[in-house]
């Protein structure tokens, strides 16, 4: 295996360390982290499960994690075919950071609610 010596850098869009982050911080692989904590999942259950992912999006989101050996496919030889969903030991790092951004997002809500509404406000009044 050859290693590609670099300075890491989020910042910078040429940086490994970019690319997983911009992976790692979409919503939807969020969130699909976040069910596949609990433990493996089918397809159908993720789907239903995530409020206003379509079908085309989960699949993208579920491979670009298989892909970055986050989430592990497993197929089943059945008719219909079966298709479950497990976080890999990679992936179940993630699990501590996304569940404390998830429980920090449903804690500050109102915060985050009422801020919106001060600034929505400010910006008719200096328009008006």
């Amino acid at each position: 295996m050859v290693r590609m010596k670099y300075d890491p850098n989020v910042l910078s869009s040429q940086c490994p360390t970019r690319k997983a982050l911009d992976l790692i911080a979409d919503k939807w692989t969020t969130l699909v982290i976040y069910l596949l904590a609990d433990g493996t999942a089918r397809y159908s259950d993720l789907h239903r499960s995530i409020d206003g992912i379509s079908q085309k999006m989960l699949t993208q989101t579920l491979r670009d994690l298989e892909r970055n050996g986050l989430v592990h496919r497993k197929v089943y030889p059945e008719v219909p075919p079966r298709t479950e969903y497990t976080l890999t030991l990679l992936g179940q790092t993630l699990i501590q950071p996304l569940s404390a951004l998830c429980a920090w997002a449903e804690k500050h809500m109102p915060e985050l609610e009422k801020a919106r509404q001060r600034y929505d406000l400010r910006g008719k009044s200096i328009s008006a």
